[in-house]
């Protein structure tokens, strides 16, 4: 138990580090606080703003791995390198990827109202 206490304490630091460090961090939580409010109004039913909400932790899980990557990749070589370019990108691609599937969600949702 206190193994899992630790992990939850080590969770909320990285949270609270990334949302201190990075605005799209600030934004996607921002979203997430809003999202039951505007889910209760655009989701059909509870299985739909349930699965509306899981996007949006989907996405942020996906920001904060990003985030974490760019930062390993700075301070590995604050250069611009081709490879660490690369890298970047691909970060960057899976949280616009991240994004669409959230507005996909989000549009089913509100169509099938």
């Amino acid at each position: 138990m206190l193994r899992l206490w630790r992990a939850f304490l080590h969770s909320r630091d990285g949270l609270r580090e990334a949302a201190c460090r990075e605005s799209a961090v600030r934004l996607e939580l921002a979203l997430l606080a809003l999202s039951p409010f505007a889910a209760w109004l655009i989701g059909p039913t509870w299985a739909w703003r349930l699965g509306m909400v899981a996007a949006l932790l989907a996405l942020l899980a996906v920001e904060l791995l990003n985030t974490g990557l760019e930062k390993i990749c700075d301070h590995v070589t604050p250069d611009l390198h081709p490879h660490i370019k690369f890298v970047k990108d691909v970060g960057s691609a899976a949280v616009l990827a991240a994004s669409l599937a959230v507005a996909l969600v989000w549009l089913a949702a509100w169509m099938s109202r």
